[in-house]
């Protein structure tokens, strides 16, 4: 059985709409069992989950993604684990991918698959959704680069997360401190194209600020342990400004973007972004708080 864990803080209705996509699930050989961990939401989903079958409550006080996931995993009866953000939609054939691939190839411990922007009209896209269908979840190059995917499209086989152990904590990055312990042990993370769920693009680019914010916060707090950290990080920083011309060839060559005003809307946004991540990485380094912007988990 697959055991599906959905994290969830104040998404009410975006929960909603993520379980219908779980429960409309085709090609599927055996029931899965769907657990929804909430986060400290001012009002728990009771309804919400009531409505839909074979759907678990279950309360977390502890603040972050992680520990809800864990404490999701701890009753788990399934022997696959997958994992999908509360604003997510899985794609029709998510949970047959998954089942189909871990079946065909017992050596297969970890997938990770595509996460693609769920636009509201694809033939009119807003700034966010063209910047965003381009620059975020990039899950194929994490997972070529760096061994690991994110937790809003995961899926592992509930003994190999036994041998890895649970999720970190708020104060770190769960999904790459996660992927990248398994990796350490020997625990590749294969990337499935069809394995596909949609995450709705940010409304405001305050909501993408505070993405970015956590993000480098985390960051932040890994390199303060390497010698020479300061200069190393406002070089980064530096780098980060200018970074925007060399994505005029990713903009251009993308196959999720049509035509010329949705690539150039693409191109306004890695502007604004690269020189908002580029302030943040400047505040950390003259003293802002790190540990305040990692506490910005939820992922609305």
């Amino acid at each position: 059985m697959i055991s599906v864990i959905v994290p969830h803080l104040d998404q009410a209705e975006a929960l909603r709409s993520c379980l219908a996509s779980l429960r409309a699930q085709t090609g599927l050989r055996q029931e899965a069992e769907i657990i929804v961990v909430d986060n400290g939401s001012r009002v728990l989903p009771v309804e919400i989950c009531s409505a839909f079958p074979r759907v678990t409550l279950l309360s977390q006080p502890v603040p972050g993604p992680g520990p809800a996931r864990n404490l999701g995993v701890a009753s788990a009866k399934g022997d696959i684990l997958a994992f999908i953000d509360a604003d997510c939609i899985a794609g029709s054939g998510w949970l047959a991918e998954i089942e189909r691939c871990l079946s065909a190839h017992a050596d297969f411990a970890i997938l990770g698959g595509d996460v693609r922007i769920a636009c509201a009209d694809p033939n009119r896209l807003t700034l966010l959704e063209a910047y965003e269908s381009v620059f975020a979840y990039r899950m194929k190059e994490y997972i070529a680069k760096q061994g690991f995917t994110g937790t809003g499209n995961l899926a592992v086989r509930a003994e190999v997360f036994a041998a890895v152990g649970p999720f970190g904590g708020i104060e770190i990055a769960e999904d790459r401190d996660w992927g990248q312990r398994a990796l350490r042990l020997g625990y590749r993370t294969h990337y499935l194209p069809d394995m596909i769920v949609y995450h709705p693009a940010r409304k405001t680019f305050a909501e993408l600020a505070k993405k970015w914010e956590r993000h480098t916060a985390h960051d932040f707090v890994r390199i303060q342990s390497q010698r020479g950290w300061r200069l190393r990080w406002i070089l980064r920083s530096l780098a980060i400004a200018a970074s925007p011309v060399a994505e005029l060839l990713r903009i251009g060559r993308t196959d999720r973007l049509k035509g010329l005003r949705s690539r150039a809307l693409a191109f306004i946004g890695v502007v604004f972004v690269r020189c908002y991540r580029f302030w943040i990485m400047l505040a950390l380094a003259f003293g802002a708080n790190a540990p305040a912007w990692s506490a910005r988990w939820n992922r609305a």
